[in-house]
């Protein structure tokens, strides 16, 4: 999963990115409201965490412009200790939900997976193709009643392939979507990861889900 961070204070957004990333996501940092709208505009996230406070276009702006733009991409903002105006300000500006600074983590974490869990207005929570389902609030995957673990990435992956079912999927939208703004590796990575999940989501069940169109990318489909 994709998440864009909108944080000026960049010690804090290398934490949130540092933190995020060890639980599977893919996680772009925008340190002002310009950027930010920009990579929002540019971009296909899951969700966005965007600080109020920010140099040259104040968190606000860029939710209220986000969604004049007709993208529903979940928002939670960061909003001020105490400030209740603050709070009232982000929702009635389009945000789905708001968190206070200082705030722990592990909050961060769990109501970031809720808000992604909700989805915005035209994404559906978890998405099926045949009887593999992949959950992205959850972070689980299941085909028919039987629950694969994943690794984070494999997750992220397979997650990636599930938004686009039927259709082939580049190794570069791969990387896009499961990777982070910065990554500058061997794209053949995405190779070792779609291998890992054909062992996992296919051959236990003697499917062939998963499959490789040669030199244009990756399809899953159902009832293979």
């Amino acid at each position: 999963m994709r998440v864009l961070l909108v944080e000026d204070e960049r010690r804090l957004a290398d934490l949130v990115r540092s933190g995020l990333a060890e639980e599977g996501f893919a996680v772009d940092i925008a340190h002002d409201g310009v950027e930010g709208l920009w990579l929002a505009g540019e971009n296909a996230y899951d969700a966005i965490v965007l600080d109020v406070m920010l140099p040259r276009l104040n968190g606000y702006a860029v939710c209220r412009r986000l969604r004049e733009a007709e993208n529903w991409t979940p928002i939670m903002m960061l909003t001020a200790k105490d400030g209740v105006y603050d709070e009232a300000e982000a929702l009635d500006t389009g945000a789905d939900d708001f968190l206070s600074k200082p705030f722990s983590y592990v909050v961060l974490l769990a109501r970031l997976r809720a808000l992604i869990r909700r989805g915005g207005r035209e994404r559906p929570t978890a998405l099926t193709v045949g009887d593999l389902v992949v959950d992205p609030a959850s972070l689980t995957c299941r085909r028919g009643g039987t629950t694969i673990p994943l690794t984070p990435k494999e997750f992220a992956v397979l997650h990636a392939l599930a938004r686009r079912p039927g259709e082939v999927v580049s190794k570069a939208d791969l990387l896009a979507q499961a990777w982070d703004f910065a990554y500058d590796g061997d794209p053949s990575i995405i190779e070792v990861y779609v291998s890992a999940l054909r062992r996992k989501i296919d051959a236990p069940f003697g499917r062939t889900s998963l499959t490789t169109v040669r030199g244009a990318g990756y399809r899953l489909e159902a009832g293979r």
